[in-house]
Parts: structure tokens; sequence; C-alpha cells
């Protein structure tokens, strides 16, 4: 976990409500999150939970997941009962809204209240919000920092070796965001990559994601570095570690791995960091006071999002029941998967792979979203398999396709194989059009 070193004032603002006179109370809050069978991850949000607990100490604060991880938000919501609480903030930790915090988080928190009578009131997700940037910025100039720190690199390094810093606008940001099948959740992250350009004076931003939508990571950096640019740092714009982030890292080095003339910058995820801590504090006050109210104008269950036009209406239901509190894990791995479970130590990369002892599981929409009545209409059959809409663009060339084992993990197992670890093996050709678009 980084931890920001630089102080800030988070005294909380006059004029807010207070947590203890709160009508309806007694008072507590509920942060409410996906869940990973990543233990680093699982571990991290507890963390940042008791951060939380420690700016709102009047208060009880408990924290619940969809699935993969306990409690699961039901035993969230019994644990705040047990300590007399007759009313509920329930804040949702995700990024940006989309399907968990419109769709699933929501559906639990109605079925809990209707059954116990409880009150829960819901309030929104992170979002494109001024201390959220300034917690991406803080890590992104601690990266750079390490970068210009770093002694010369040995030969095999990643880093190639610089006759000195290079200046910031002349190095290019790719932010990574977690990547949804609701384009205003996308295009939020977009809209981080250019605050953080613009106020940091980055030569160029681009945008990738790491699943669902396009481009991922490997097939956007392989298009990025064709910009010219001779440093690219890679911020994941995520809130804690896990699968996903160590995706990022694996696709990242083996697009440096074929381009030894460039530098390559891993920047930390927000993590604990004080002012996504201080964000969270505020999105309780906004529960309180009543005043949650998100942007609806380019939500695809309300308008008629160009390509997502038959999603208006779609009923509010959770699709997480049959892995809600599912909280096996490898045993072979400590935290994150190190590979100690397949025959050549490579980590599971990919949530489509794989083995009897190690399944990284994936649903397609891991992300965010709106307040505890968020409801979408009547009528729509919603129907869909697993109950999500199908994506309308699940085939684009950069997008998910590009994650077959074929493709992603062939590629690990041949530079492993040559002994390199650079990409003297070629992967193997694509099939029916299933290839990563060439750089």
């Amino acid at each position: 976990m980084v931890s920001s070193a630089v102080p800030q004032d988070f005294s909380h603002s006059p004029g807010l409500p207070s947590l203890e006179a709160a009508e309806g109370g007694p008072l507590g809050v509920l942060i409410c999150g996906h869940g990973s069978r990543n233990r680093l991850a699982v571990a991290e949000f507890a963390q940042l939970a008791e951060a939380l607990r420690e700016l709102v100490p009047e208060v009880p604060v408990a924290h619940g997941y969809l699935e993969f991880a306990r409690p699961i938000l039901r035993e969230g919501l019994d644990s705040l009962r047990s300590q007399g609480v007759k009313r509920v903030l329930a804040v949702p930790a995700m990024l940006f809204a989309a399907g968990h915090a419109k769709n699933d988080i929501p559906s639990v928190l109605n079925t809990y209240a209707a059954e116990t009578g409880l009150r829960i009131d819901y309030g929104r997700e992170l979002g494109v919000d001024l201390k959220m940037i300034q917690a991406a910025g803080a890590r992104i100039r601690e990266a750079l920092a390490a970068a210009e720190e770093a002694a010369p690199p040995s030969p095999g390094q990643v880093r190639p070796a610089q006759a000195g810093p290079l200046p910031i606008n002349e190095t290019l940001l790719v932010v990574v965001g977690r990547g949804s099948s609701d384009p205003d959740a996308n295009s939020n992250v977009a809209k981080v990559t250019r605050m953080l350009v613009e106020g940091l004076g980055f030569g160029w931003g681009e945008t990738v994601y790491s699943g669902v939508t396009f481009p991922l990571v490997e097939p956007g950096l392989r298009h990025a570095v064709r910009l010219g640019f001779r440093r690219i740092v890679v911020f994941p714009y995520f809130l804690f570690s896990g699968v996903l982030v160590s995706r990022i890292r694996q696709h990242t080095a083996l697009v440096a791995a074929d381009h030894p003339e460039l530098e390559f910058i891993d920047a930390s995820y927000l993590g604990d960091h004080p002012l996504v801590v201080e964000t969270f504090r505020e999105r309780v006050d906004e529960v309180l006071r009543g005043d949650t109210q998100m942007n609806c104008s380019l939500c695809k269950y309300r308008a008629q999002v160009l390509g997502f036009e038959l999603e208006v209406g779609a009923p509010q239901r959770s699709h997480h029941h049959h892995v809600e509190g599912l909280s096996e894990a490898c045993t072979l791995c400590e935290l994150e998967c190190t590979g100690a479970c397949q025959p050549d130590g490579i980590p599971l990369a990919s949530p489509v792979i794989t083995s009897p002892n190690h399944d990284h599981h994936q649903h397609g929409d891991h992300d965010p979203s709106h307040n505890h009545d968020h409801h979408h209409g009547s009528g729509y059959d919603h129907s869909h398999g697993h109950g999500h809409a199908p994506y309308p663009q699940a085939d684009h060339p950069l997008g998910p396709r590009t994650l077959t084992a074929s493709n992603q993990v062939q590629r690990l197992r041949n530079q492993i194989a040559a002994g390199s670890g650079s990409a003297a093996a070629e992967p193997p050709a694509p099939q029916d059009g299933a290839g990563l678009v060439p750089g």
C-alpha cells in the first residue's frame, strides 16, 4: 500500500450536518464494495474502511461486498443493526457509475430494507471529483520522482538509461480505467485523463481499459508507442490492487519488452490516499443532506444513448447471488497470483483462464453507480444469460478478444521459453481475426 507523504488538512467543513444528531438515527455508515478473490485487494478495502472509521468516530462504520469476499453486504448491515443502528448511510466504493452501483448494490439494499424495515439511504459513486484528481496526480508525481531518483538500470531492466530527466511535456500519460459496458462510465475515465494531462502538463494523454470495452491495455499501448514519446507513464485509475492491476503490469511489460528504447513508468493505483478517504467522507455527508443526485443525462438505463437504446428501462436487479460470500482463494499464493499453480510459473493474468486450483472469475461489467432508488422502469426483458445485456462492441478488434490465451498467455510463455524476457519468440498467428492488432 502506497500512502501519501503530503500533509493535508481534512477538518470537517463547517455547515455540514452532524452525524450524531441526524434525523432517523441512531445512524450508521456502510461502505459497499465489489469483493475480490485477491486477498491483497480485500485487505486494502478493509484498510480504507478503517481510515473512514477514524474520520467519523461518532457513528459505527461497516463494510460489505457483493461477491467473493466476506462480509457480504447483508452481513455488514446485520452488524450495524446489532449496534442499534436505525438508519444506514450506504456509499458505493466505486470510482464511476455503472452496473454495480446502478443495479447490483441498490438491489441488495432494497431487498434488505424491505425484509427488515431498516432505513437505508444510498449515496453516489466517487466520480470525477477534485480530490480524486488530486490524489491521482499525487500518485503520478510519486512515480515520476521515484523514476528520476532510481539508479541507472542494469541490462534487461525495462527502464533504459537516460542522459538526464525528461521534461514532463515530453512524456506520454496512459490512464487505465476498469472498463465497463456503460459508455458514460468509460467516458468519465477519459475526462480524468484530460484533467491529469492538462493539469500536470504531459505532452499527450491516452485512455485504455483493463476489460469489457476497448482499447485494452496491450493493443492500446502498442498504438500509443507510435506517437514517438520516449517516456510513457502507465497509471491504473483503480482504488485497490487485484487481478486486473496485475494484468495491467503484465501487459505493460509485454509492450516494454518489444520497445527497449522507451522508458515505461508504472504509477501506483489510488489506494488509501488521504484525499480518497476524504472523498468518501464527503459522500457520506451528501447522503445525510439528501444531496445525492447523479448526472443521468447520459445514463443508458434512462436515455437512449447511441448504441445502447434497448437498455432504457432495464429492471434494477443484482446478478451476483450465485457468488455472494464465496471466499475461497488459491491456497498456493500469499496474496496475489504468483503462478505457483501453473507448471511454468507464469501468473494467471486473464480471468478467462482457469485451472482446478485457481479461477479468476469475471462477469464483464465490474464497475460502479446511483441512488438507492435508481429505478429504470418496467416492461423490459433483461434475461441475457447471466443477466447483463450484450455489450454492442464486444467484438471490437482492440477489445476483449485480445485476451484469448493464444494471444496473451502464449506470448508470455514463449518469452520464458526463449529465456530472454523479450519478444524474441513471436506469438502464434491470429486465428479468425482474433489476434492482436499489429503495433
